[in-house]
C-alpha cells in the first residue's frame, strides 16, 4: 500500500509533471522536420530537460522571495520536478549519443586515429566540448536521480544529502554550455530556440541571485540587531 504522502506526490506532482513532459516532447517530436527518429527524439527531449532542471532550481528562490514557509530541505515538489528533470536529461543523453555517429558513440569524446594529428585522444574541439559537457551533466543528474529518495536522505543525513544535491547547479551550468555549443558550434543556430534557452538560463540565474541576496540579508539582519543591542549596553 502506498503511504498517503507518496500517493499525494504521485497525484499532485508526478502525474502533471509527467504529462507535461511527455506532451511537450511529443509536440517537438511530431513538429520537427528531421528525417529520422533519433534526431527528432534528441531534439524533442533536449529543451524539456533544460527547462525542467531550470525549474527545479527556481522553486527554492521563488518560495523564499514570496516568503512562503515550507520545508527547506528536500521539499517534495522540488524533488519530484528534479526526478523528471533527471529522467528527461538522461534519456536525451542516451539518445544523443546515437544521433550523429551511428554505431560509433565513442567518437563523440575521442578522435578517430588521433595519433596522426593529436598528442592525446580526447576531443578538444567545439564538438568535443558540447559532448563532454552534456555527458558530465547527464552523469551528475543520474547520481542526483539515484539519490532523490527518502532512503538516501536518511542514509546520507540532511547535510550530506543537501551537499550532494547542490551538484544540480553544476549540472545546469554544464547543460547551458552544452546547449549553446551545439547551437552555435555544431548546428546552424535557430534563433527562437536560442532565445528560449537563453531566457530559461537567465531567469534561473536571476532568481538564484535574488534568492541568495534574500538569504544573505536575512543572515546579516539578526547579526546587526545583536551588535546594536550590545553597543547600547
Amino acid at each position: 500500500m502506498l503511504s498517503y504522502r507518496l500517493s499525494q506526490r504521485l497525484l499532485r506532482h508526478h502525474l502533471p509533471a509527467g504529462l507535461l513532459t511527455v506532451a511537450g516532447a511529443s509536440f517537438l517530436f511530431f513538429t520537427r522536420g528531421y528525417s529520422d527518429v533519433i534526431t527528432r527524439l534528441s531534439f524533442a527531449t533536449a529543451y524539456p530537460a533544460l527547462l525542467l532542471v531550470g525549474l527545479s532550481l527556481m522553486i527554492g528562490p521563488w518560495k523564499l522571495l514570496m516568503r512562503r514557509r515550507g520545508r527547506a530541505i528536500s521539499m517534495d515538489f522540488r524533488r519530484d520536478i528534479g526526478i523528471w528533470a533527471g529522467l528527461a536529461s538522461v534519456f536525451h543523453a542516451v539518445v544523443g549519443n546515437f544521433e550523429h555517429l551511428r554505431g560509433r558513440p565513442w567518437l563523440y569524446y575521442i578522435y578517430e586515429n588521433w595519433r596522426d594529428k593529436h598528442v592525446q585522444p580526447f576531443r578538444h574541439d567545439v564538438f568535443g566540448l558540447g559532448n563532454l559537457t552534456g555527458l558530465f551533466a547527464a552523469l551528475t543528474l543520474l547520481a542526483l536521480l539515484a539519490t532523490s529518495n527518502d532512503v538516501s536522505l536518511r542514509k546520507l543525513g540532511t547535510p550530506g544529502w543537501k551537499q550532494l544535491q547542490r551538484w544540480n547547479y553544476a549540472a545546469f551550468a554544464l547543460m547551458a554550455v552544452h546547449t549553446f555549443t551545439y547551437q552555435w558550434g555544431i548546428k546552424q543556430p535557430n534563433l527562437p530556440w536560442v532565445m528560449l534557452a537563453f531566457a530559461a538560463i537567465a531567469t534561473t540565474g536571476v532568481l538564484q541571485y535574488l534568492g541568495y541576496e534574500r538569504r544573505r540579508g536575512s543572515r546579516i539582519g539578526p547579526v546587526s540587531r545583536g551588535l546594536g543591542r550590545r553597543e547600547r549596553v
